[in-house]
């Protein structure tokens, strides 16, 4: 598998200043097709927009609320980056927002390799992610991804109805779930997707109306490991702040995001590379909260050359003997092909 030297080109986090007006956003370095933004000083909900449901369409991770339209949201995809408007939500005045952007492929194209055919399947082959839209049938089905390998993670939501956000993936039992929205527990049901059937053309949709209600749209984002760039795995917790558990990643991070799977009470922790800088003071934000970003009293986590470690006793990340499940793209890899080794924070 060939290593991703540039990470930066399909996944960039960027921080800027709101001014609750018209506001150009520029240096994520593409494009990108999906931008998930969040008030790091207030406490308003998560926001995110994609370019398959169109600009203005947004989607909240921290509730389990329909498609929603805002036409004071992310207004426009640029080649740079994007446009906000007025919304507290992504453009608060004087308020520090943090945009996570990945790319993908524009709209994309409906894929008619599954047993639905999706609306439209935008897929970066490279970084391995797609954007999948489709239409829910309510019985077992397959839809295609547009990856050409088999995807690790995925993300579903239904856009018409209030429904939770459902998480699957490979590293977990099959038919498992976790809610993004949700401190809940894993849980496993038979109306979930099918894991094992997974493939590297194919993702198939359990019974349950949360990712495949009848005559309702849907959307998945999909995720499909890549060396250099993205890893997706678990950690066993050992409850001691300053010697927590290190993770290999084979890259320094530029994202991480974890959350416990066995336990209830726990959120999905989210940092990057960009709020704060360096270790010691990485701010911690809650995918399924609103909150405002958390100030590093307990150290919360470092980014290392290789790796992160928790730096925290918080069971959000850290319980003695407690899994966790870990997503993380990459700022650099290890070493890149021109000899030039990653350094730490």
């Amino acid at each position: 598998m060939a290593q991703i030297d540039k990470p930066n080109l399909h996944f960039n986090p960027v921080k800027f200043t709101g001014n609750a007006s018209t506001n150009a956003i520029t240096g994520v370095g593409f494009q990108p097709d999906w931008t998930w933004l969040k008030n790091l000083d207030a406490a308003n909900s998560h926001s995110m927009f994609d370019a398959v449901r169109g600009v203005t369409k947004n989607l909240v991770s921290n509730t389990n609320a329909a498609e929603s339209t805002n036409s004071n949201g992310l207004t426009a995809f640029g080649t740079d980056g994007f446009t906000v408007g007025s919304d507290t939500d992504v453009n608060g005045n004087g308020n520090g927002i943090i945009s996570w952007n990945w790319k993908a492929n524009g709209q994309g194209s409906a894929n008619t390799q599954g047993t639905t055919n999706s609306t439209y399947t935008s897929a970066n082959t490279t970084a391995g992610f797609s954007i999948v839209k489709y239409t829910g049938t309510g019985a077992g089905a397959t839809v295609g991804h547009g990856l050409g390998v088999k995807p690790k993670v995925i993300f579903f939501k239904n856009l018409s109805a209030n429904a939770n956000w459902v998480f699957q993936s490979t590293l977990l039992a099959n038919r498992t779930q976790l809610v993004l929205n949700s401190t809940d527990t894993q849980t496993t049901d038979s109306r979930l997707a099918n894991l094992d059937s997974w493939s590297t053309t194919l993702f198939s949709l359990g019974t349950y109306a949360d990712m495949n209600e009848n005559n309702s749209q849907h959307i998945a984002f999909v995720f499909a490991e890549k060396k250099g760039y993205s890893k997706f795995g678990l950690y066993t917790g050992n409850g001691d702040a300053s010697a927590g558990p290190f993770v290999y990643l084979g890259f320094k991070p530029a994202f991480v995001m974890v959350k416990r799977l066995q336990a209830t009470g726990n959120s999905w922790r989210m940092f990057d590379n960009k709020r704060d800088g360096i270790n010691g003071k990485n701010g911690n934000l809650h995918a399924n909260l609103a909150n405002a970003e958390d100030a590093p009293s307990d150290g919360f986590i470092d980014l290392l050359s290789n790796g992160f470690k928790p730096r925290t006793t918080s069971t959000d990340q850290n319980a003695d003997g407690g899994t966790y499940f870990f997503m993380a793209l990459a700022e650099n890899p290890i070493v890149g092909s021109n000899g030039i080794p990653a350094v730490g924070r």
